[in-house]
This record gives C-alpha cells, sequence and structure tokens, in this order.
C-alpha cells in the first residue's frame, strides 16, 4: 500500500439520539445516528415513533378531517 494517501483510522464516538454512546475505530473523528442497537425496536421489542421533521404531525393534519367524516 502506497503512504500519505490513505485516511487515518483512529478512535470514534458514535452517539445515538437516546443518549447512548459507542466507542470504537473509524476515519471518521464523530458521528451521530437516530436509532441505535439499544434503542431500535428490533432489539427492544417496543414500537417507537420517530418524528424529525414533523411528518406525523403533518400526516395528521392533512388526513384527520377525512377519518371524522367517515367515522
Amino acid at each position: 500500500m502506497r503512504k500519505g494517501i490513505h485516511p487515518d483510522y483512529e478512535l470514534t464516538t458514535i452517539r445515538c439520539a437516546c443518549g447512548n454512546e459507542i466507542v470504537t475505530r473509524s476515519t471518521v473523528k464523530e458521528l451521530t445516528v437516530q436509532v441505535c442497537s439499544k434503542c431500535h425496536p428490533f432489539f427492544t421489542g417496543k414500537q417507537k415513533m420517530l418524528d424529525e421533521t414533523g411528518r406525523v404531525e403533518k400526516f395528521n393534519k392533512k388526513y384527520d378531517k377525512y377519518m371524522k367524516k367517515e367515522q
């Protein structure tokens, strides 16, 4: 392998939105993720609604009036 063309492989901290931190090695210094193995529904067995940009509220606002008419 040629010297000087590869990025440094150093310790990395991965931070989840739930507050969990994982220390590993990567070429990126710090990473942030929305879901990790500690809070992911597949591993916890609980359903969790993620709403970053108000999509759930936007959907409810748009279609709630139609749902009330049908009932």
